[in-house]
């Protein structure tokens, strides 16, 4: 039995699930999205959800009052009584007339639902992930960072392994650097221990995971470097570790990739257990 036989979902504050079909999000893909973790009631990594959310809507022009969504986003959860689950956040321009130009376009349309967590056969939190490289390539773009509402990249990417046991595909871009998974951030350890991810600053989306590990590097005694690595790295003996992250999954070491194998190593395991203790705070 699901947990949520039917989806919970608001528009605008309130319980409504039908959209305008002149709505600048279906029409365009004219907004942004948060994807967040629920546990205990409560978002996980809220602070830095919110603070994406509004810095996206502010580069696009998208006149958002983010006090307005994380008052309707607490009455939401507090309604559904769902303590475990997922919640999902769209943000479009709002309702427009034919045409691209957003001129009259002022109010934006809040759309909230909630969604049970994935169910997996193995966690690959613990487990390990096995990750396939994708052929589709990620060109640059001026929304570089952005989680937007244009995510056909993201499906055809994961439509490369319909029905093959792989937990997610990593992308690359045009000249060969490695960017993200499908649905994650990438990191890589090296064999002094150093902490690398790829820039984003040419394509891809920056995550709210990948933030919290960032800005919590010093505190875990790591050196983490930035940059632009060919795919060809994981290739390499220099890269003794692999994960993928995100907000709802938090750490997934990468056990395999390709023909390349990598065990569950040290650096993993201690920004994976930080992550799940930050999860635990919120069930205390």
């Amino acid at each position: 039995m699901p947990e949520f036989p039917i989806t919970p979902v608001w528009i605008n504050g309130q319980p409504n699930n039908r959209l305008p079909v002149n709505d600048r999000g279906l029409a365009y893909g004219d907004g942004v999205f948060e994807t967040l973790r629920i546990v205990s009631g409560q978002p996980f990594l809220a602070r830095l959800h919110w603070q994406r959310l509004q810095q996206s809507c502010e580069r696009l022009a998208i006149p958002l009052d983010i006090e307005l969504v994380i008052d309707e986003v607490s009455r939401f959860l507090q309604q559904c009584q769902a303590p475990n689950a997922i919640l999902k956040l769209i943000v479009t321009r709002g309702s427009g007339g034919r045409g691209y130009n957003p001129e009259d376009c002022q109010n934006p349309t809040r759309c909230l639902s909630l969604h049970p967590l994935p169910q997996r056969k193995t966690n690959p939190a613990i487990c390990g992930a096995r990750v396939t490289p994708c052929q589709l390539q990620l060109g640059r773009s001026a929304l570089a960072g952005i989680k937007h509402l244009n995510r056909l990249e993201q499906v055809l990417a994961r439509s490369e392994w319909q029905g093959a046991n792989w937990d997610e595909g990593v992308v690359c871009d045009f000249d060969g650097y490695l960017i993200e998974g499908t649905m994650s951030n990438l990191f890589m350890v090296t064999r002094d221990g150093r902490l690398l991810t790829p820039d984003l600053s040419r394509c891809g989306v920056a995550g709210v995971c990948r933030a919290f590990i960032l800005e919590q590097a010093d505190s875990l005694g790591l050196i983490t470097k930035t940059g632009f690595y060919p795919a060809t790295l994981l290739d390499s003996a220099e890269i003794t570790e692999v994960f993928l992250c995100n907000s709802v999954n938090a750490v997934w070491p990468v056990i395999e990739y390709a023909e390349q194998l990598w065990p569950i190593g040290p650096v993993t395991i201690r920004i994976r257990d930080y992550l799940l203790k930050e999860l635990k705070k919120l069930e205390e």
